[in-house]
């Protein structure tokens, strides 16, 4: 999702979610209030693709493309055992972290009006964001609550199409994957 910590999201934006409802026990209370996103109703999950098409340019054509896509992926598991940095960013690595690549890269590849972010990053680095913050010590506290409690596994199912109305986000479609 947005790593943008600011809470302000566009009517009409879309993202592409792997939602990881393991996580949240474990996550949610941070993310609830150092995560805009949590506030706005997106689960902990894996971005598999943030910004998406604009919604009033996913008809069903869109929708069956995604379907095949997503669907030719394999279902997989997924670990999580450590706590990662970005610069204002606190977040769980997810191990292996090549599936999630290779989800990216294919829904990039059909739809390269849609690069990841926005193009803002050379590199798109999948991850579980758990808090947005400007200060060390947050993330020191977060972190030191977490730690102990890792890993977190989970199995990766499907793909989730989410749409913003402008202050929270909505499950619209969910692609399984069938590999």
């Amino acid at each position: 999702m947005s790593d943008d910590a600011s809470g302000q999201y566009r009517a009409g934006e879309t993202a592409l979610l792997a939602v990881v409802p393991e996580a949240e026990p474990l996550v949610g209370r941070w993310r609830r209030r150092l995560d805009s996103s949590a506030r706005a109703g997106i689960p902990a999950h894996v971005t598999v693709l943030f910004p998406f098409l604009d919604v009033d340019r996913i008809g069903p054509a869109v929708i069956d493309d995604l379907s095949a896509l997503i669907g030719a992926h394999s279902p997989f598991a997924v670990r999580f055992d450590e706590c990662r940095r970005f610069p204002d960013v606190l977040y769980l690595a997810p191990k292996p972290e090549r599936p999630f690549r290779a989800l990216t890269e294919a829904v990039v590849a059909r739809w390269p009006e849609a690069p990841p972010y926005g193009g803002q990053f050379a590199e798109v680095i999948p991850h579980l964001t758990v808090a947005h913050s400007r200060q060390a010590q947050v993330f020191h506290e977060v972190e030191a609550a977490l730690t102990p409690r890792l890993p977190v596994t989970a199995n990766i199912y499907s793909v989730s199409l989410y749409v913003s109305d402008g202050s929270r986000w909505h499950p619209q479609v969910e692609f399984p994957l069938l590999g």
